[in-house]
């Protein structure tokens, strides 16, 4: 599994959603900004802004990736729960789809909202909501939520990420759903996005059942009729 070739199109999705609200939380003006869960600098690697980048994250092989795909970023290996930086030492601090893996998502953000003056959530997946067309790749949509939950990832967490930054004391500006759309907008997002299939399903469900479903999927998208809507969330305030 090439886990950078995820995150890029997970970077895809929010892309144009990413530079609305950088601009609207003071990007070009900030001197410090955070991205807590920096994996393989899919997001840092496209900021475009004089600020200090700086990324933390708990795996060694993503931080040494990200050191490639954004050498000029201060990275840190740490953990979202106990950032290891300051009162009010960021301008922002941003995640994109990290809160539903974490233990605890309001102990992270108040630790974003500790370290800065603005939080970003920028996507944050609802699948309690999902929508799988046709009929038959129901099952597929129950599959891989199992899968995510065993994992250890909240699925539905995305319905929550307004109350938590309201809890976490962040005066919200702007939040809301963010991807009512089919993520599969491609043949290659449809490729990558069944690698991830896979690679969740491989250890818990048959392989020829699995092949079943893709083959249902594939025959479904030539003809239009596939529809795959997971609502994803952002919010964003102040501190």
């Amino acid at each position: 599994m090439n886990w950078h070739s995820r995150y890029l199109q997970q970077a895809a999705w929010t892309r144009e959603l990413r530079i609305y609200l950088f601009e609207q939380a003071g990007l070009t003006k900030a001197k410090r900004i955070l991205e807590v869960g920096c994996g393989t600098g899919a997001i840092l690697r496209e900021l475009n802004t004089p600020s200090a980048l700086h990324g933390l994250d708990l795996d060694p092989a993503a931080l040494a990736e990200c050191k490639i795909n954004a050498p000029v970023v201060l990275l840190a290996r740490g953990d979202g729960h106990h950032l290891p930086y300051p009162d009010k030492y960021f301008d922002i601090a941003y995640c994109h789809f990290l809160l539903l893996w974490v233990n605890d998502p309001l102990q992270v953000v108040h630790e974003m909202a500790r370290v800065s003056h603005a939080v970003l959530a920028l996507a944050e997946p609802d699948y309690s909501q999902r929508v799988d067309e046709p009929e038959a790749l129901k099952t597929l949509g129950k599959w891989q939520t199992t899968s995510l939950t065993r994992q250890g990832a909240n699925p539905s967490f995305g319905a929550q990420l307004a109350e938590t930054f309201f809890q976490a004391g962040i005066h919200i500006v702007e939040t809301g759903p963010i991807q009512s759309q089919a993520v599969i907008r491609t043949s290659e997002d449809w490729e990558n996005e069944w690698t991830v299939i896979q690679a969740d399903l491989g250890g818990s469900i048959p392989g020829e059942e699995i092949q079943k479903m893709k083959d249902i999927d594939e025959i479904a998208r030539r003809h239009g009729q596939r529809t795959l809507q997971i609502p994803t969330y952002f919010a964003w305030g102040k501190t």
